[in-house]
């Protein structure tokens, strides 16, 4: 089988995009059409969201069901299911992209693992909504129709997200806003492009598999669709009055289960205040953490930047340029090679 990193010159030309469906707002459904928070996520099919979506020329639609959810609860089970099937979709000569659909909550981990994992050579355009399918006004269709465009674009590439007419690298992407449609940057790095009226505008180039990473992904994609439990990473914030209590507190629950367990604790990522900074009482339980053998990174709870160093005692724990949720995914590949 043909892998989707290398496209043969002769494979007929693709001409299906393929809609896959996982739930969240844009799938929600309210009870009164005014209602923009107190919906259920995950109820509407895709394919009747996709009911009336102008399909662009030359390309056939195929929608899949793939989960309802929202996207709060996504976990190692569907991300798994997601790995497998866009693998295998994009090994496809008949498909030309992937659209999928996802509540915007965990949109962020999701984009950066498939791009990470996968890092495609086709489209794979994550899209959402802020508003449920019910909405007086739903900003769903018009995110979908943008997201179609996006992956039937000559020479599109990668995982990226549509909202609100912005294209996102799936490497870049964050939420910073809970209510707005709006409601997603690519802090420092903006966005790639826009879709207006139809067409695509890029500002810079699409995501790209990173050369570092091409030995690993095959080993990453082996483990994480194993039967194990996937290495077990959790998040803490620094902040004023933080001490080591729940560091401790964690070491403490994962000694008496025994350490020797698959899914034993082995990464802790903390978002500290500013340019990474954190209390020196939660420091020093996370230097106690180091010395039980668990991987400890940080990063900053700012919404844009990166961990500057500075010599400063919190040098210790290393830092990474990446939001919290997308630094335990990154910590969590890494373990994968321990």
């Amino acid at each position: 089988m043909t892998s989707n990193l290398e496209q043969r010159d002769d494979q007929p030309r693709p001409d299906r995009l393929v809609v896959l469906g996982t739930g969240g707002t844009i799938a929600g459904r309210a009870a009164q059409r005014g209602d923009h928070v107190g919906y259920r996520a995950g109820e509407v099919a895709v394919a009747d969201l996709l009911a009336g979506i102008p399909v662009p020329a030359g390309w056939c639609v195929q929608a899949e069901q793939l989960a309802q959810i929202d996207s709060k609860d996504i976990g190692p089970e569907l991300w798994r299911l997601l790995l497998a099937r866009v693998r295998d979709l994009l090994d496809r000569p008949e498909v030309g992209g992937l659209v999928i659909t996802h509540g915007t909550d965990t949109l962020e981990e999701t984009a950066y693992l498939l791009q990470r994992v996968l890092a495609p050579a086709k489209p794979v355009v994550l899209t959402c909504a802020m508003r449920p399918a019910t909405a007086l006004v739903p900003d769903g269709p018009q995110n979908l129709a943008d997201a179609l465009v996006v992956a039937a674009e000559p020479g599109a590439r990668g995982v990226v997200a549509l909202c609100a007419g912005r294209i996102h690298s799936g490497l870049a992407l964050r939420k910073v806003h809970h209510y707005r449609l709006d409601a997603f940057d690519s802090g420092d790095a903006g966005p790639l492009g826009l879709v207006e009226q139809g067409a695509c505008t890029l500002f810079q180039p699409w995501p790209v598999a990173d050369e570092a990473d091409r030995r690993l992904r095959r080993v990453w994609l082996d483990r994480l669709l194993g039967p194990q439990p996937w290495p077990r990473v959790e998040c803490l914030f620094s902040h004023g009055g933080a001490d080591g209590w729940l560091v401790r507190a964690l070491l403490a629950q994962d000694a008496a289960q025994g350490r020797e367990r698959a899914d034993r604790l082995q990464g802790l990522v903390v978002a500290g205040t500013g340019n990474g900074t954190l209390h020196a009482d939660l420091l020093a339980a996370l230097r106690e953490a180091q010395a039980a053998g668990l991987r400890v990174w940080r990063t900053t709870r700012c919404a844009s930047g990166r961990v500057l160093l500075t010599g400063s005692s919190s040098d210790s724990i290393p830092a990474v340029a990446l939001p919290p949720a997308q630094a335990r995914l990154a910590l969590l590949l890494d373990l994968l090679m321990a």
